[in-house]
């Protein structure tokens, strides 16, 4: 009898594992509904599975389900309490159905985005997302409503405690926001010294287009090129060159490189690098050679409207 009860248990392991382990293959491979409805099924059965419920609510959030996500967190966070990382999902999930309901609404559910994220933060001195998510909700939200500078950039530090180039990123975010350029640039340069990841660089170059200053957006992604080796990087450059009509014969280069070594993991589809050198011969006001790239962006993508804008500008040469 004990033996067969052993067996039964195991079963019901092995069939727990698999089942979860093929939801986290679901969610990796972005078939966020298969994902689902795996889990939908397996709680049926294991209803107080902690694992099984948090990978249902992440299903439904990377469907922007947010409703049913809520439900699911909010599952998680009553059954523990002490977890901060269940507060801290739920408050995300309040947070982005505030982003995706009224202003009115949202003013209701703001209250407990915050709330689920302080609890979070007390609940875990050492959480780094938390502490991210009160950094930009304080910098998003007006004052009237509970918005604050200075608490942003209090957990900004805070995140310099646990990661200084998580610290810097969001203490350049905090002064960008609060019109302070140049400690916002001081910041975003310290995130790059200690750390100097593609995602460092892409702040800094971010803030440079945001203050119109494409000369040292190019320049900093000159530098992030040379250290990354990465072909996106060349579609970059082509970017700002194009929207500001500097440096063109740099642009086209660039450009031009993209589409020569391009491949699926540069993200940026190849018709965007066409667009982009239509975009430079039409500041040359070359037009024939700026309807060809626009017709083969056009080709490519059909239904992206400013693509059909810019060839209606560009017949007009």
């Amino acid at each position: 009898m004990s033996k067969f009860l052993f067996i039964l248990l195991l079963s019901s392991f092995c069939y727990s594992q698999t089942s979860i382990e093929n939801a986290e293959a679901y969610i990796g491979k972005k078939e966020y509904v298969k994902a689902q409805k795996e889990m939908t099924t397996f709680i049926a059965s294991n209803p107080s599975d902690l694992e099984a419920i948090e990978l249902l609510g992440d299903a439904y959030g990377y469907q922007k389900k947010w409703d049913e996500a809520i439900v699911q967190y909010q599952k998680l966070k009553q059954k523990r309490p002490e977890n901060a990382n269940y507060h801290y999902k739920y408050g995300g999930a309040l947070g982005m159905k505030a982003l995706s309901v009224s202003k009115i609404e949202a003013l209701g559910i703001i209250g407990d985005v915050k709330k689920a994220f302080l609890k979070a933060a007390q609940l875990d001195p050492n959480h780094i997302e938390t502490r991210w998510a009160l950094v930009e909700l304080y910098v998003s939200l007006p004052g009237i409503v509970g918005g604050s500078f200075s608490k942003a950039l209090m957990y900004a530090k805070q995140l310099e405690e646990l990661s200084k180039v998580d610290g810097y990123l969001a203490k350049g975010y905090v002064y960008e926001y609060d019109d302070e350029p140049e400690l916002a640039e001081k910041n975003y340069k310290l995130a790059i010294e200690i750390g100097g990841s593609e995602t460092c660089y892409e702040k800094l170059t971010n803030f440079y287009e945001g203050q119109e200053q494409p000369e040292k957006a190019i320049g900093n992604i000159e530098e992030a090129k040379d250290k990354h080796q990465r072909n996106a990087m060349h579609y970059q450059i082509g970017k700002v060159c194009a929207d500001y009509n500097i440096q063109l014969d740099k642009g086209e280069t660039m450009l031009k490189a993209y589409i020569e070594n391009h491949s699926a993991k540069d993200g940026v589809p190849k018709e965007w690098a066409y667009y982009r050198l239509a975009q430079i011969y039409k500041h040359r006001e070359n037009k024939d050679e700026a309807l060809i790239w626009i017709d083969k962006a056009i080709s490519g993508l059909p239904d992206i409207e400013v693509f059909q804008e810019e060839k209606t500008a560009i017949s007009k040469l």
